[in-house]
């Protein structure tokens, strides 16, 4: 850490850990946490399943340079039980346990190297039984509906067919990861928010501090949200249900995609005229393009379009698109240019370590093709 990020004011800190977050709970609680620790903890936990994406990739990683800029103790966890439990890569571990492999190696090209980060699995903790005698505790301490409304965080709904009772583990082990590593602030995207909501309220019940909880929206998949918003739609599950996934590779943006990817899957993007929400092409722009400080986006354009443009700040970009004068398609091609100069040193890094990708990539067709 820089002598100049060591003296970083509370208030930058604050101003760095909650940029570009859709919710804190609760942000006044981070002045007396840094008063408290000198170097909190931080975790983010992630099922193993495929390759990373710009969402769970690099939106997170840029959030995780955030957290370990202001001073922030990092533990990317890599939960294999969770994934297990969850039925990922067809519940079989040691697939589960090659994914985990390749995003070490993933975070590692985003710039997240083990002098800045811990790598942390989740079978470490599964082996002592405080662990397993904490998330007892955090089941009794909550009631079966409130696991069950809980459910979403795995991409299940408490309607799902052949319901497996291991599935209710789950928001207590998440609980239990927290309180077990002695955990500060809990970060994830807003489809963990129900489960970072329990931890919070059975901390008490447990004699435990509560965490505060950090998360970054979901970046919508390519596709956009379409026919999944109604009148009837669970907002939660539409949201989980319209983010980018890696189980729909061309609506969604991998970290290795070169720009001639990006071009071809853009060109195919829900990129609505004038319209920003839902818009996913916006959303990558917002969150990603401009995640950082003196961040730019160049737009090419002939003279009788109006010529090149070049944005220094998100809001000026928004308020030219709501107004009809950047069209979708220079849009399109100037986020495709942008975000492909910042995956440029992911590409440079499995050029010269290919092996986990290769390896996750096989352990995807196989899966693929039992089913």
């Amino acid at each position: 850490m820089t002598e100049e990020l060591q003296k970083m004011k509370i208030e930058e800190k604050i101003r760095v850990i909650t940029r570009n977050a859709e919710e804190v709970i609760r942000t006044e609680e981070i002045e007396p946490l840094f008063k408290r620790k000198k170097k909190p903890n931080a975790y983010i936990g992630f099922e193993l399943s495929g390759k990373l994406h710009i969402g769970n990739g690099l939106l997170c990683a840029m959030k995780m340079h955030d957290l370990v800029d202001a001073g922030v103790h990092m533990t990317i966890f890599l939960a294999d039980w969770h994934s297990w439990v969850n039925n990922k890569l067809d519940g079989d571990l040691e697939k589960i346990r090659i994914s985990g492999e390749y995003f070490i190696d993933g975070y590692k090209a985003l710039g997240l190297t083990e002098d800045k980060v811990t790598f942390r699995w989740s079978n470490e903790l599964v082996d002592n039984a405080d662990y397993w005698a904490t998330v007892i505790k955090v089941a009794k301490g909550t009631s079966l509906n409130r696991v069950l409304r809980a459910l979403p965080i795995m991409g299940r709904t408490m309607d799902t067919q052949d319901m497996e009772s291991a599935w209710l583990y789950y928001p207590a082990m998440q609980a239990a990861d927290i309180f077990y590593m002695d955990i500060d602030i809990a970060y994830s995207g807003m489809d963990q928010r129900k489960a970072h909501m329990i931890t919070r309220d059975v901390a008490p019940k447990l004699g435990k501090p509560k965490p505060i909880t950090l998360h970054t929206p979901l970046i919508t998949g390519l596709s956009g949200i379409g026919s999944k918003m109604d009148s009837d739609a669970d907002p939660d599950m539409v949201k989980i249900e319209a983010k980018m996934s890696k189980s729909k590779p061309e609506t969604c943006v991998f970290i290795h995609d070169t720009e001639e990817d990006l071009n071809r899957k853009f060109k195919k993007a829900f990129c609505p005229a004038k319209v920003v929400d839902g818009n996913p092409i916006i959303e990558i722009a917002k969150y990603v393009i401009f995640a950082r400080d003196k961040a730019t986006l160049n737009v090419s354009r002939p003279e009788k379009f109006g010529g090149d443009l070049e944005y220094i700040k998100y809001g000026d970009l928004e308020k030219d698109y709501v107004a009809g004068k950047l069209h979708p398609l220079d849009l399109k091609n100037a986020v495709a240019q942008g975000l492909g100069k910042i995956l440029e040193p992911v590409h440079k890094y499995f050029e010269k370590k290919p092996e986990t990708l290769e390896a996750v990539e096989k352990v995807l067709a196989e899966t693929k093709k039992k089913r």
